[in-house]
């Protein structure tokens, strides 16, 4: 048992897991390094987040460096008015590391493995076994960041990823022992291994193991593939290093808009998808500029929204919550674009004074009082409710959310029956 316990740590290693990746120059290091000495926070805080650096102590030491107005003018702009007052309180070094936890990804939390093999039983079935490990496969995955699978592509720790891995060296494991002790199972996860095979390639590794660690004579039809289990997320994003070298603002913002792409794709969906290469493709505001007209733009917007939301039901919308609908269209869509123009028009007010000069752009200036007012979060967003329930469509979901919570069902009766008819 021990010599078994030896080699499952051969199984998963993070870098058999990553395709292989060489550049002459790490342009992206040294362009990193010249950011940290200029002014903008924003490009700062992208850099801290993706942590693009070998010395990860490097944010620290260069943020330590720069005089006390600097910071005290950084930690305003990642700050609401609110915190003003408090942040007031705060000696330079504080500050430092407020910087720093405000611009980087949530800490880190180990959640261990807990799927365990069922009771043996005569009536136990191969396909939900494989689907019960699946989903467990598939959450652990949905806990590792984006930025952590960037810098794993690129050859930094990610503590993250190092320990998705883990976990699956423990199912491993979890799986020899139950088949050592119970070798009337072997048949059973036998055919849990087929049905894994289109499923999580490391769940599906783990199991293939530690059915040939019991049973070395039962691998005639069993694939044993030797591809790296990431190269569907880390190749692409390797790609994009290769082919675009000397833009890393440019990238930090790419990257930040697939970010949220990752979340919706991988971590929110139903099914997951292992094999098919994550789409880097991003559309920014440029290519909405193509549009011949603002009704084009519009219709096209609204296509889009009702493809995703025609995959939504009730379970779905209270599950699931609004952060995790990513889906756009009229009041959707016009929120979120609300929302850019104020982050827009507050970002451009601090550039404007950190500088000295007048801020060239006012949000009021952005959207009419009529869209303000209907779109104000007074009271729950209740002239946006009053005004959908007039002329139903796709929907902002926050306040019928927020509507649910409070009211039951009733708050989300308009949202349920503009979908059902659509």
């Amino acid at each position: 048992m021990a010599s078994d316990s030896g080699n499952s740590h051969q199984i998963f290693q993070t870098a058999a897991e990553i395709p292989s990746f060489f550049v002459s120059y790490r342009w992206w290091e040294d362009e990193a390094t010249t950011v940290f000495w200029a002014f903008d926070i924003q490009e700062i805080s992208r850099i801290i987040r993706f942590g693009l650096f070998r010395d990860e102590n490097f944010p620290r030491t260069s943020l330590r460096s720069r005089n006390a107005d600097t910071i005290d003018t950084f930690l305003i702009a990642l700050s609401e008015p609110h915190e003003y007052q408090l942040l007031d309180s705060l000696s330079h070094m504080q500050r430092v590391e407020e910087i720093l936890r405000r611009s980087s990804i949530p800490p880190f939390e180990a959640v261990p493995w807990s799927w365990f093999p069922p009771q043996s039983s005569p009536t136990l079935d191969a396909l939900e076994i494989a689907i019960a490990i699946e989903n467990e496969s598939h959450l652990h995955f949905s806990q590792i960041d984006f930025e952590e699978f960037v810098r794993a592509a690129l050859g930094y720790n990610a503590l993250f990823v190092d320990w998705f891995l883990q976990q699956h060296t423990a199912l491993y494991l979890i799986l020899l022992n139950h088949l050592q002790a119970h070798p009337e199972d072997i048949p059973l996860y036998s055919n849990v291994e087929k049905h894994l095979r289109s499923r999580s390639p490391f769940a599906h590794r783990a199991l293939l193991r530690s059915l040939l660690t019991v049973a070395p004579g039962s691998n005639r039809d069993m694939p044993n593939p030797n591809t790296p289990g990431f190269g569907f997320i880390a190749g692409p994003i390797q790609e994009m290093f290769q082919d675009q070298p000397g833009r890393l603002s440019d990238m930090l913002k790419m990257l930040s808009v697939l970010a949220i792409r990752f979340r919706r794709q991988y971590a929110h969906a139903a099914d997951m998808n292992w094999k098919a290469p994550f789409d880097t493709s991003t559309a920014f505001l440029e290519d909405c500029l193509l549009y011949p007209s603002p009704m084009d733009l519009a219709l096209n917007m609204k296509g889009l929204d009702e493809q995703h939301f025609t995959e939504i039901n009730r379970q779905k919308l209270v599950a699931d919550n609004a952060t995790n609908l990513l889906a756009t269209r009229n009041y959707h869509s016009l929120m979120a674009m609300i929302n850019g123009l104020r982050n827009y028009s507050i970002s451009t007010m601090r550039t404007g004074l950190d500088n000295g000069t007048a801020a060239t752009v006012a949000f009021e200036a952005l959207i009419t009082s009529e869209v303000a007012s209907l779109m104000s979060p007074t009271e729950n967003y209740v002239n946006y409710r009053r005004h959908y329930k007039k002329y139903p469509g796709i929907p902002f979901l926050i306040p019928h959310i927020r509507d649910f919570k409070h009211n039951g069902d009733a708050g989300l009766e308009p949202v349920l029956q503009f979908l059902q008819r659509n």
